[in-house]
């Protein structure tokens, strides 16, 4: 046990003699031992506190600790490189020191950016495994002294929380819809009419409104610590100061942001209530985890942490000790270094532990799949070991499998029978599809059906596909179907960032509009994105809000915006509480219904155009009919979709001789016409033919 730490036996000149119990420091008083080198981090024992922190390349290593609110250290401790090095761990162990001191380090070793050292002896350095980090309470609010970093690694106890009988709903993947959401930006609008808003608990607050709206599980953006001080431009229009809102710039991969505690501190214990209600409720909780690189950038950066402990060990740098930049933020993780390796290892088994969260999405995973010079792995050790490490075997793994480098693995992503993806394709093809494109019915088709084309060859299955239309990077579905154009004017970069080609349509009219038919053009093309999404074989994916047409007015790279720009407006869900019970609705008839969401690719399935076995693969056409075929208990289903601007007849196939079909959707009806239940589906009469009108998609049973 780190306790039991052995006693420095030949003191350190400077110092008093050793005793049993270790020797004194002479300035601060302290009590020191040799410590341990087993577990990094800072760990509190029965009797003090084990500090451990990797370095190879250092010469000097200084442990400060400080208390709450001032500028100097109350301790500068040197560790001996004999005494206290094991390897190329630096330990040292603090008889007595209790919980909630705060501290860093200072190193000091070669400043030679060519052999990739950029070693900063004055700099104040966070501890990777530091579990708790200082300042960040409340949001936006600076309390740091002057003449030292707010952010110092806080030593932090094991937190007694009473989880009583929680136990993860563990839910199948084929049976999941996911729900991405800010936490901040979720409940920090005035009308969220929650206690604590802008918080882990005011999520807890809508777990209510997330049971009725039917999703599985919760994708929560970055919630580890970062700094939403670091972005340094102001609003366009307001001249406010713009902020890291997303939080897409790690200050450590431990410790949960304590901007969305309820209380200074709280943060901890929040998560934890939040994740126990959630699970009480059957909701899932996924963390989007940024390990691809670091809020410390490029070489014009700031030395934070991993440049100053060991910058040559932490980052991918070309033979000139220059950064390669895959993330397109500055800097590269060297994921697959097996001692970064073991951090990101460490670090998912303690979120996945300490705080039973229920999988991770990995942001631009991608890189975690290249090599220590950068180069693409075939069977990337990182990856594996994440798939088949035994705390993690019951974890949901979902890649963003692509990177800023043109790394872009959608499809031959290492799975190891474990990792999802997001499936870029799918977006793309829809859109494309939905905004009445031509040569666009083949490869909707292919989506529907699963992304064969794309899995079949990877030992894949359906369900490793994440179906998206949006997600947080990018236009909402609202923005989707009103701006042709992106307008990010006011992220003060005149409008050179985000994506230019959105494959959006405004349905006729650029931005907000009072034009009754382009307004309900929108709503219908929502509905028809939502339909194709929802109906598809893969696990959907829904972006906080599109559910009620929430708009980041035409800003489709909203990260810097904290402000109505990105808060979840809950006026929209009553004003269109219409789209929020066809949504729901939509994910009750995909639940009921094996056909709507097998295990395996679909293959039960008869293609037609306007005319029974006669779709149109030329791209000429933009009406296409999916037949989902039932047996053992399942109903037959007909999937009519017409993308056109005008109407188009479709012919209806007989099922066992007969015409039997219902409607249950039909996108160009007003609420509540456009979805009902099967005990009200409408029958069609006469039977052998249904027209579809503009722009809109049909769901009938048989």
């Amino acid at each position: 046990m780190l306790g039991h730490a052995v006693p420095l036996s030949v003191p350190p000149a400077g110092r008093k003699a050793a005793t049993l119990q270790g020797v004194q420091d002479p300035h601060s008083g302290l009590v020191l031992q040799r410590g341990d080198a087993r577990r990094l981090g800072a760990t509190v024992c029965a009797n003090g506190v084990n500090f451990a922190v990797f370095s190879r390349h250092a010469q000097e290593v200084h442990l400060l600790l400080f208390q709450e609110g001032r500028d100097d250290p109350f301790a500068d401790l040197r560790l001996d490189p004999v005494l206290n090095r094991t390897g190329d761990i630096w330990h040292l162990f603090v008889v007595d020191l209790p919980p909630g001191v705060l501290y860093a380090y200072r190193v000091q070793g070669p400043f030679d950016p060519r052999q990739g050292h950029r070693y900063n002896p004055r700099a104040l350095l966070l501890d990777p495994y530091a579990r708790a980090i200082s300042g960040g309470y409340p949001w936006g609010v600076s309390t740091s002294p002057r003449n030292r970093p707010e952010r110092l690694a806080r030593v932090v106890a094991d937190d007694e929380f009473d989880w009583g009988d929680d136990v993860s709903p563990n839910i199948p993947m084929n049976q999941t819809v996911l729900y991405e959401l800010h936490v901040r930006g979720y409940t920090r609008h005035p009308s969220s009419g929650v206690q604590h808003p802008g918080t882990f608990l005011g999520l807890v607050e809508k777990i209510p409104y997330l049971k009725s709206l039917g999703v599985t599980g919760i994708q929560l953006m970055p919630v580890l610590e970062f700094d939403e001080h670091d972005v340094p431009g102001r609003h366009t229009n307001s001249g406010s100061r713009l902020v890291n809102y997303w939080g897409y710039s790690p200050l450590g991969f431990f410790s949960l942001k304590s901007a969305f505690a309820s209380k200074p501190g709280q943060q901890n214990r929040d998560f934890k209530e939040m994740v126990r209600a959630f699970h009480k409720a059957g909701l899932e909780v996924i963390l989007d985890v940024v390990y691809n690189h670091t809020c410390e950038g490029d070489e014009n950066g700031p030395t934070v942490s991993f440049r100053g402990l060991d910058n040559s060990i932490y980052y991918i740098l070309d033979k000139e000790g220059r950064y390669y930049n895959f993330s397109g933020c500055g800097n590269t993780f060297n994921c697959n270094h097996p001692v970064v390796r073991d951090l990101i290892l460490a670090s998912l088994v303690e979120l996945a532990t300490e705080y039973r969260v229920d999988g991770f999405r990995f942001d631009l995973a991608a890189i975690l799949a290249r090599s220590t010079t950068g180069k693409p792995l075939d069977e990337p050790p990182l990856l594996q070991h994440i798939a088949e490490h035994p705390v993690l075997s019951q974890k949901k793994l979902i890649a963003e499998a692509w990177d800023a480098g043109g790394l872009y693995l959608v499809g031959k992503f290492p799975t190891w029978g474990r990792w999802a993806e997001f499936n870029g394709h799918f977006r793309d093809d829809v859109r494309r599809f939905v905004r009445s494109e031509a040569h666009a019915t083949a490869a909707v088709a292919k989506r529907l059906t699963g992304s064969l084309d794309i899995y079949g060859t990877t030992a894949k299955h359906a369900y490793h596909s994440i179906n998206f239309i949006t997600c947080h990077d990018g236009f909402t579905l609202y923005d989707l179907v009103s701006y042709s154009k992106k307008q990010n004017w006011a992220n003060g970069e005149n409008n050179r960032d985000g994506w230019d080609e959105n494959l959006s349509f405004n349905c006729g009219y650029e931005g907000p509009t009072d034009n009754p038919a382009v307004q309900a053009l929108r709503q219908r093309q929502m509905r028809n994105f939502l339909a194709l999404m929802m109906l598809s074989q893969g696990v959907p994916f829904l972006t906080a809000g599109d559910e009620f047409a929430r708009t980041q007015q035409g800003n489709n790279n909203a990260y810097c915006q904290d402000n109505e720009i990105s808060w979840v407006d809950w006026n929209l869900a009553q004003k269109n509480a219409g789209l929020t019970r066809f949504t729901a609705m939509l994910i009750s008839l995909r639940k009921r219904y094996f056909s709507l969401g097998r295990e395996q690719f679909l293959q039960r399935v008869i293609w037609h155009g306007t005319k029974l076995g006669d779709p149109d693969w030329t791209g000429q056409s933009r009406c296409l009919a999916m037949q989902l075929l039932g047996g053992q208990g399942q109903p037959h289903f007909q999937l009519l979709m017409n993308v056109h601007w005008e109407p188009h007849r479709f012919e209806l196939p007989l099922i066992e001789g007969h015409y039997r079909w219902r409607r249950l959707i039909d996108t160009n009806l007003p609420a509540p016409d456009d979805i009902v239940e099967e005990k009200n589906a409408v029958p069609i009469l006469p039977g052998d033919h249904y027209i579809v009108s503009p722009r809109s998609i049909v769901l009938l049973i048989g």
